[in-house]
């Protein structure tokens, strides 16, 4: 991914919900100009969700999502139902097709609560305009066959979308204009050939925008650049793997965090995961800890959650620790037989699905933290790599 593509995760995921055969396909490809939904006059033809980022104007970068019908039946629509049900952790703005020509039934009347009771902002539209027939409540009308309304649809999408806050940074809040940062990112055989991660591109990018200055190097590199510079960097920002060794080389006076730090504060969960590291330090043997990812990927000799981080909860703790590992769309809505959940940074989901992941764990009593946190509490630096957020540091004094 460049710097100039707009990651998933930072797009508004709009999702398309219904009944069978309300025309949910058939409104999707409208509204996106393509045909990227299967349309047919069978019911239940969308089996699974349909995913597309994309630019979508007037709204700019989006994620459109058209899921199965809400109505399905039988074993595999119990499946679809669910598929379609997942896909609302990961909504900013819901659309309920509807068949203009028949009354809201139970399964809209369910949808929309689950819009509400999730806090989704929505909007319930009549499709097939086309037609004679008509009911007597009010919905926004549209016909996906004769294209009638869409653009007008879209400016609604639009207005329910809130402005971005221009203060929500991964790192602009923190460093100023003309200060120096050092990035420390380890070449290893689990990292992406010819690219950087999202979180390392996101903070270089925040801190062009904010006028500051990076420098990037290696762990094996740190020492002597820090000692080349005129003047010791405002903070130096490291990769949570290498977190011990970079500690070591860095030192006191210069202010010290990780990539995945930052990216627990950017998703809304950084409290949280302060408190959940704490947990480490009362595990019992025959513990499980949760450890999950938000992004699939193949897993390589020496990978940080597979490898590294239950090696170092055993080093740690002395415990017999029981491990499980999820990645991608999984995560379990039932984490109570776990003792701590220790998440990616979650820079591949939405801040909406962190915050529903964190909360499923919180309903179950499952202490939750992530990468960066943990490994900074189990190398003896939680204290210091939190500096940058003295509010947050006073937790743990």
């Amino acid at each position: 991914m460049g710097l100039n593509s707009t990651p998933s995760s930072e797009r508004v995921h709009i999702g398309f919900f219904g009944r069978r055969n309300a025309g949910k396909s058939s409104l999707v490809n409208a509204v996106t100009g393509q045909q990227l939904a299967v349309v047919s006059d069978t019911p239940g033809t969308t089996t699974d969700p349909v995913t597309k980022a994309m630019e979508l104007l007037p709204l700019g970068p989006v994620v459109i999502i058209d899921t199965p019908g809400y109505d399905d039946e039988g074993e595999l629509g119990e499946l679809r139902v669910k598929a379609a049900s997942r896909v609302l952790c990961r909504t900013d703005i819901a659309i309920l097709v509807t068949d203009i020509t028949k009354e809201l039934g139970a399964c809209e009347k369910q949808l929309i609560g689950l819009f509400e009771e999730k806090k989704i902002p929505y909007l319930i539209v009549g499709n097939k305009s086309d037609l004679p027939e008509r009911t007597h409540d009010k919905r926004f009308e549209v016909s996906a066959l004769n294209n009638e309304n869409i653009y007008e649809l879209k400016e609604k999408i639009a207005s329910l979308v809130k402005n971005t806050d221009q203060t929500h940074r991964i790192v602009g809040d923190i460093i100023k204009e003309g200060e120096l940062a050092v990035l420390v990112v380890p070449i290893d055989k689990a990292a992406p050939k010819g690219r950087l991660i999202l979180p390392q591109q996101m903070v270089i990018r925040d801190l062009l925008e904010s006028g500051a200055c990076a420098a990037v190097c290696r762990e094996t590199e740190l020492e002597h650049t820090l000692d080349t510079l005129v003047k010791d960097p405002s903070i130096v920002i490291t990769d949570s793997q290498v977190f011990g060794k970079v500690s070591r080389i860095t030192p006191e006076s210069i202010k010290l965090t990780s990539f995945s730090i930052l990216m627990a504060k950017y998703k809304g969960f950084l409290e949280t995961a302060v408190r959940g590291a704490a947990a480490i330090g009362s595990l019992k043997d025959g513990d499980k800890v949760l450890i999950s990812e938000g992004c699939t990927h193949h897993r390589q000799c020496g990978d940080i959650g597979s490898v590294k981080l239950p090696a170092l909860l055993k080093k740690t703790t002395g415990k017999n620790i029981e491990i499980t590992l999820t990645s991608g769309r999984e995560f379990p809505e039932d984490t109570g037989d776990h003792a701590l959940c220790i998440h990616c940074g979650g820079c591949m989901l939405t801040e909406r699905e962190m915050t529903y992941r964190m909360r499923m764990a919180a309903d179950c009593g499952t202490p939750f933290t992530n990468y960066g946190v943990a490994l900074a509490y189990m190398n003896g630096i939680l204290k210091r790599s939190l500096s940058v957020f003295p509010e947050i540091q006073k937790m743990i004094e």
